[in-house]
């Protein structure tokens, strides 16, 4: 499976193509690669929920083979389908970390759908406007997450978007108005879309830049190709059981666990983020031996002892929002479990390394990372500018691509740009090739999965009380926090959750203890 994978990134191209019913191009797309391991071990283990699952969302946890799981999927599609979703419509999804995030997805896929990927502390100003840029058709989410009422919030930002034609729910106490899906119906023969392309548009997340918001679609190879570079570096093998504890809600996020789970064939637990206990307990019922969590809860686990207590973790996956951190980070412990850094950029792409046997992190060297049969995973390279830049399947070099300048003539225009800028200035440490980040990119903030334009702050906070400052501060953990000061937190907070705004933003008024505005 992995080798057909392999071979299929050679193929990947970028730009926004929806699925069609053309004939299969023969590369395979994440729904075969689910397929063949389900035709060849159908009894065994495929998902398992968070066992506090009944407290996160009001469902009871469950866990599916891979042929209950096919049929969960089928009932899924089926069940959009049959609402009359045109086959390339695009349906965004906002979820718990449950066995239902991975079923929506394959489903959609199945349907010939694009899934679009919210994250899941976007309210309703983020979301109206995600789900216009993109022209959105449906709209899925769980009932509730915890003390959030999802289902509210997704009826609401359905009302102001035109184009938005049935919103659907998992959980139970749904609004008038939502459709609601139930994986346990049995599917019946429904005719689905045939030949869906591999090339073709499987998602589309987002992303801040200088710009502003943008859309950002891969296809089927393009998330395939993230994957191998994980997995090839990590070395997790066929059949791995593996345990995220990262949403699906982003590029990586879904590359870690979702592709991660369909390449190796193996098992997937969902952890929702973040319950220590919960996370101990979870490792040893499920004898999880790939454990996929942020870059710097690894090292603090590492630190506590608690990934030397569980007997069978091997591979450690850790994923650095923070990548200029990483070089700085503390050494990884004498465990025999492997710790590979995953290196994010925004949805703009990543890379990963091992760490090296002093548990030191891997320097960063520029070129061409290529598989043993000499596929092309990924390229890293520096910039006139001085910056990192990357290249291959699975950076989306159309959507951050700056448009031609129309005063430019054919004989002064500039050579197309074939990589992506991440925007983190870089510098040669040395004469084999390593670099060294050195700063993140100019008036943007990234706060845990989060990324805001410092002007987009100061906006904010012209629509408060006089006197109210909204700020990105340095945080050891996140790399930034959002912090604000006003006269009348209270108010501030009031007013910005009226606006609609995300709770990163309305938190940063919380009182402290110390009864001083921050």
């Amino acid at each position: 499976m992995v080798q057909a994978a392999k071979a299929a990134v050679t193929n990947s191209v970028d730009g926004f193509q929806r699925p069609t019913s053309t004939p299969a191009d023969g590369s395979p797309t994440l729904c075969d690669l689910f397929a063949r391991t389900a035709s060849r071990t159908p009894n065994a283990l495929a998902l398992c929920d968070p066992p506090n699952k009944l407290r996160l969302t009001g469902q009871p946890a469950a866990c599916l083979s891979y042929a209950e799981a096919d049929r969960a999927i089928a009932s899924l599609a089926m069940q959009m389908t049959n609402t009359g979703l045109p086959t390339g419509s695009i349906v965004a999804v906002q979820m718990a970390n449950t066995i239902e995030y991975p079923l929506i997805l394959l489903a959609a896929w199945r349907a010939g759908l694009v899934v679009a990927l919210l994250p899941q502390l976007w309210r309703q100003a983020e979301l109206t406007e995600a789900l216009n840029r993109l022209g959105a058709r449906a709209l899925v989410v769980s009932s509730r997450i915890e003390i959030i009422d999802h289902a509210d919030l997704a009826m609401n930002a359905a009302a102001e978007v035109f184009s938005i034609r049935h919103v659907f729910g998992f959980g139970s106490s749904l609004p008038d108005g939502m459709t609601p899906l139930d994986w346990t119906i049995e599917p019946v023969d429904t005719v689905m879309p045939s030949g869906i392309s591999a090339r073709r548009a499987a998602i589309a997340s987002f992303d801040v830049t200088k710009d502003g918001m943008i859309a950002i679609p891969r296809s089927h190879l393009n998330l395939i190709a993230g994957g191998l570079a994980i997995s090839m570096q990590s070395g997790v093998p066929q059949g791995a059981k593996i345990l995220s504890t990262m949403l699906p809600s982003s590029f990586a996020g879904l590359v870690s666990s979702v592709v991660l789970w369909l390449l190796t064939g193996g098992s997937l637990s969902l952890h929702h983020p973040f319950d220590p206990a919960c996370l101990d307990e979870q490792i040893r019922a499920d004898q999880c031996d790939t454990l996929v969590v942020p870059g710097q809860l690894a090292l603090r686990m590492s630190e506590a002892q608690t990934i030397d207590a569980q007997p069978t973790l091997r591979h450690v996956i850790g994923l650095w929002r923070t990548p200029e951190r990483v070089a700085s980070s503390t050494d990884w412990g004498s465990s025999p479990a492997v710790l590979t850094d995953v290196y994010l950029f925004g949805e703009m792409g990543l890379f990963a390394l091992n760490r090296i046997l002093d548990g030191s992190a891997a320097p960063i060297t520029l070129g061409v990372t290529r598989s043993p049969e000499g596929t092309n995973i990924g390229e890293l390279l520096l910039t006139p500018q001085g910056t990192l830049a990357l290249r291959g399947p699975s950076a989306a070099l159309a959507a951050y691509r700056e448009p031609p300048r129309q005063e430019q003539s054919l004989l002064t225009a500039p050579a197309e740009i074939d990589y992506v800028d991440t925007g983190y200035a870089a510098r040669r440490a040395g004469t084999n090739g390593t670099v060294q980040l050195t700063a993140t990119p100019p008036n943007i903030a990234s706060v845990g999965g989060y990324r805001f334009r410092n002007d987009d702050l100061d906006q904010w906070a012209r629509r408060l009380p006089s006197g109210t400052v909204l700020m990105a501060v340095p945080d050891q953990l996140n790399g930034f926090r959002i912090a604000g000061r006003s006269g009348e937190n209270a108010r501030a907070r009031g007013a910005l959750s009226e606006l609609g705004l995300n709770p990163l933003m309305t938190e940063a008024f919380r009182q402290r203890e110390s009864s001083n505005p921050d």
